[in-house]
């Protein structure tokens, strides 16, 4: 969104140009290995999709796993060189467009996850409603994702923060920031608000009110079955579709838990700007790294629930391994299975 990485300090007389100290440091490595899991998980993940039988949530999983390699691919190896850099040496066009895909990565992961949660609940609400499929609401989530995050390419741009602080004396420090985009301070706080209703407060309220129905339905259903013979699964809810919404809800709690505190940071800063002089660097780094973790989690959540997902995961060790293995090696082993096989058998 809308923050500065170059804001002066409230209690501080000057300027000072920010340095890639331990903390910075620390997010470098720790992005890093994020970005090994988080790539590695949803690309697997994205290739185990096309090989799985056509279904209703299969197109919103690999909706999800395109939102999560924007992030683990845009956002994070570009995070991490700007942290080295310290400095934005990208110019203009590339900062904006950095902007533009980053908060497209967040906006279609929030809306897949809220078309996520409708689907569930129609799918336990009303099993034998009309199906369609969930491509256009798809299509029309990533839409509505570019039109959120077109903003990005005019607000944000090239700005010298050497030269806006301490009367000009600063010197030449160039940085990607939004720095007079806004005419008023109250332009910026009403932005970032806006964001944070799109990308957080409007769909953990209709999440959560599909899941709520959700359990609503199998409390009735429960009630009704109690006094006869029960259907198959849980309270009339078939076991595979309780195992998919099972599955849904721990990606939406990593989600929630994941970039709560990152927003929860976000709106005090918007509202008490001075917090940021005395909060400590590496409270900034660790919350940024801790939404970042919520790419890594939606494959691993999807693979514990998905044991053909698994399966494939362990057929490509199994291959990478006989890939490394000495040609000498391989020989040594047709040898002996050659001997075994011609071993005569006694008894």
């Amino acid at each position: 969104m809308s923050g500065e990485r170059w804001s002066r300090p409230a209690n501080a007389s000057r300027w000072e140009a920010p340095a890639f100290g331990g903390a910075a440091r620390f997010r470098v490595g720790a992005t890093a290995l994020l970005f090994a899991v988080a790539a590695a998980g949803n690309l697997a993940l994205a290739a185990s999709l096309r090989r799985r039988p056509p279904s209703r949530l299969r197109p919103l999983v690999a909706g999800l796993a395109a939102a999560d390699l924007m992030m683990t691919f845009v956002a994070m190896p570009s995070d991490a060189v700007w942290n080295v850099t310290v400095q934005w040496y990208g110019g203009d066009a590339l900062c904006r467009l950095l902007s533009f895909l980053k908060l497209l990565a967040m906006q279609a992961s929030a809306s897949v996850l809220t078309l996520i949660g409708l689907d569930r609940r129609r799918a336990v609400v009303r099993p034998l409603s009309a199906r369609r499929g969930n491509r256009g609401a798809l299509a029309l989530a990533w839409s509505l994702s570019l039109l959120l995050a077109a903003p990005q390419l005019f607000v944000f741009g090239t700005v010298n923060a050497g030269l806006q602080a301490d009367g000009g004396d600063g010197g030449d420090f160039i940085q990607c920031a939004t720095h007079g985009a806004f005419g008023a301070p109250w332009q910026a706080t009403l932005y970032n608000m806006f964001y944070l209703g799109t990308l957080y407060a409007i769909p953990l309220l209709v999440i959560s009110c599909s899941y709520g129905h959700i359990v609503l339905h199998i409390k009735k259903a429960h009630a009704r079955n109690k006094g006869g013979l029960r259907r198959s699964g849980a309270d009339g809810v078939s076991r595979a579709r309780m195992k998919t919404l099972k599955m849904t809800v721990l990606i939406v709690l990593s989600f929630v838990v994941c970039w709560t505190p990152y927003y929860l940071l976000g709106v005090w800063y918007w509202f008490r700007p001075e917090v940021v002089g005395f909060t400590p660097e590496y409270v900034h780094h660790g919350l940024f790294l801790f939404g970042n973790l919520n790419s890594c989690c939606d494959p691993l959540i999807y693979g514990f629930y998905t044991p053909s997902f698994r399966a494939e995961l362990a057929g490509c060790r199994r291959r990478l391994r006989l890939r490394r293995r000495p040609p000498e090696k391989e020989r040594e082993d047709e040898t002996e299975s050659g001997q075994r096989a011609r071993r005569p058998v006694v008894g």
